[in-house]
């Protein structure tokens, strides 16, 4: 007998797995909330590029190799593809052979009595796309979730641009994490009759406040301090976090994140005579953040793109203000004096400035913590049960 639930298949590259439990976890939060409504069963196919070796000595991609071909987390049956990577070329391929790499998983599904109804895909390139060529193979309906750099950046480069359009013009729904990705992809040419937005929203039950100075105190961090968090890539801004130090010689940072910046962020800091001001703390998983979101005076957020930050309501919901730059959907996010202030210069001056004036005027952390609450999962999860039911015709 056919279950009533909706049965989907979420497909993604961004989706955790045993060797990094924190890639992605946006999607499977999202997933987990959506499946605790009792109206929806999933499985997970989320493919990771072919490697043939999984020693240290062969870089980032030597990770995937050790990701396994199939496992179980919270429940949740995930399937690990793999799919070759082509240097050069391999951006415009990628939908191509990561569909291809996929599709044997899908018919075995499908065969072995695990079929779906509909094909729920996050992030649009090339995710969304090969999840395109996959359903209409299968004669599936599809829904793409844009969440960021997939929509801001990546329709820069023409070949991938055209086959964005394409995947939506085909899809029988998308979602856009904030406003101003579903306004980016009506700019690209995008119905927007099409797009449903639906933001991320907070997990209030672990991220919540804790007191600050037995956390201070605890991880051996000073004070007054500011928390940056987020991959250590250029766009992400941390070096124009550490540049404010010198605008404000009694404040501290901590850096939470690893990436291919980390050592010219060190040496930047030592030329400004302040490294012993930062504390960089490596990437870190997620049950310790909300300790050091706790502890932090502010959350810094000097992006020069975001979609939708869950970083920003991390931090409110531990009852932290942010400062931010207003890019992205971060104006959505922080709409409020209580959940911090909004930058509109990207600059050191700029982070200064606001860090001052939040001082001035610190909200008090009941009051962040409510603001967050505004933004729990139970909106989304309902947003996409009737899209889904739309789709359908249930």
């Amino acid at each position: 007998m056919k279950s009533s639930r909706t049965r989907i298949l979420v497909f993604s590259t961004l989706y955790p797995n045993s060797v990094k439990p924190g890639h992605g976890i946006f999607v499977e939060t999202r997933l987990k909330h959506l499946l605790a409504s009792g109206e929806v069963e999933a499985k997970v196919v989320a493919p990771v590029p072919w490697f043939p070796f999984a020693g240290e000595n062969f870089g980032k991609y030597a990770v995937y190799a050790k990701v396994p071909k199939q496992e179980n987390r919270e429940n949740i049956n995930i399937f690990h593809p793999r799919y070759p990577v082509l240097p050069k070329i391999g951006m415009s391929l990628a939908p191509i052979s990561m569909a291809a790499a996929c599709m044997p998983i899908l018919n075995q599904l499908i065969k072995s009595g695990r079929d779906f109804d509909l094909i729920d895909a996050h992030y649009f390139y090339p995710d969304g796309v090969a999840a395109a060529f996959l359903a209409r193979q299968l004669g599936k309906p599809f829904v793409i979730t844009a969440r960021g750099t997939d929509i801001n950046l990546i329709p820069e480069y023409r070949i991938p641009r055209k086959m964005i359009l394409w995947a939506a013009s085909q899809a029988a729904g998308l979602i856009t994490v904030s406003s101003a990705l579903k306004a980016r992809l009506v700019e690209l040419g995008v119905d927007p009759e099409k797009i449903t937005v639906l933001r991320n929203g907070v997990d209030l039950e672990r991220f919540s406040p804790m007191e600050k100075a037995a956390q201070r105190s605890e991880l051996n961090l000073p004070s007054p301090l500011l928390l940056s968090v987020g991959n250590l890539i250029e766009s992400k801004g941390h070096d124009l976090v550490i540049r404010s130090l010198s605008l404000m010689p009694e404040m501290h940072l901590a850096i939470i994140g690893e990436g291919p910046e980390r050592e010219s962020l060190q040496i930047l800091s030592s030329s400004l005579g302040v490294e012993n001001r930062v504390t960089f703390l490596g990437s870190l998983p997620q049950n310790e953040l909300p300790r050091y979101y706790s502890a932090a005076d502010a959350l810094v957020l000097a992006s020069s793109r975001e979609g939708w930050a869950n970083v920003l309501l991390e931090a409110m919901a531990c009852g932290t203000p942010a400062i931010a730059t207003r890019v992205g959907g971060n104006p959505e996010v922080i709409a409020s004096p209580d959940a911090g202030m909004l930058i509109d210069e990207r600059t050191p001056e700029a982070i200064a400035e606001a860090a001052n004036k939040l001082f001035l005027e610190y909200p008090e952390e009941g009051a962040t913590r409510r603001y967050a609450e505004r933004f729990s999962w139970h909106d989304t999860t309902d947003g996409q049960l009737k899209l889904f039911s739309k789709i359908l015709g249930r």
